[in-house]
């Protein structure tokens, strides 16, 4: 049964992003923030689909931490959900990703439409090189930038090492650093088809100054209390 209604999640979620990027790339000579108001309405279908197809909620915890100007959004990284949630919570945003998820049809095409900052994780200089350029570009641009430092996803009740790169642009551009904890991997697990029924909870924390700090430690700061979070929630 659950992998039927999770089939019935992906036929519906691909029709609409079908339509959204056909109409997007219709109207790519629009300024980005158009184009991300039209493709942004596929996670808001995607959090309500999940919902109705199988009862999959989302509980937020601390959103009044959100700031009002641009900031980085710093995330664990379990599931494809996050990237969908986020979108319903923050405001504009942008992510960093690595470049083969450009290469999807139809998803990679969305992204492309979005300004995302592509790095090639093989090139690890280049790659942080490229998110603190293009990552402090989008935050001068009024655009939040989301970066899962771990990198690549991970199994629920793990956290891998978080890298530095978030932390540089915030040091860079002076803006401030929320962090994010999910357990959505419990429900939506890593390279997995079938979801599970159930809550996922999302923590926003403070928001931090990273004035008088290197980015190293903000890192570490960031992850102790994304530990923290996995151990409460």
């Amino acid at each position: 049964m659950l992998f039927l209604r999770s089939l019935l999640y992906f036929l519906g979620s691909t029709l609409v992003l079908s339509f959204l990027v056909a109409l997007a790339l219709s109207l790519f000579f629009l300024p980005v923030k158009y184009r991300y108001k039209i493709l942004s309405k596929w996670s808001l279908f995607c959090m309500w689909w999940l919902k109705i197809t199988l009862n999959i909620k989302l509980e937020v915890i601390g959103k009044e931490n959100i700031p009002n100007a641009p900031s980085v959004i710093v995330s664990n990284h379990q599931s494809t959900w996050e990237t969908l949630a986020l979108q319903t919570i923050f405001p504009h945003q942008t992510w960093v990703l690595k470049q083969e998820l450009q290469w999807i049809p139809i998803f990679g095409w969305g992204l492309a439409l979005l300004k995302p900052i592509i790095i090639n994780r093989d090139e690890k200089l280049k790659a942080i090189k490229k998110v603190i350029k293009q990552g402090s570009a989008r935050i001068k641009e009024g655009i939040f930038v989301v970066v899962f430092p771990e990198g690549t996803r991970q199994p629920y009740g793990q956290l891998g090492e978080y890298q530095n790169g978030g932390m540089a642009i915030a040091k860079k551009t002076g803006c401030l650093v929320v962090p994010v904890y999910h357990n959505a991997g419990k429900i939506w697990s890593k390279g997995s088809f079938t979801k599970q029924s159930g809550t996922i909870t999302m923590v926003i924390g403070p928001a931090i100054d990273p004035a008088g700090e290197n980015a190293s430690t903000l890192t570490k700061e960031v992850r102790k209390w994304t530990l923290d979070m996995a151990e409460k929630y």
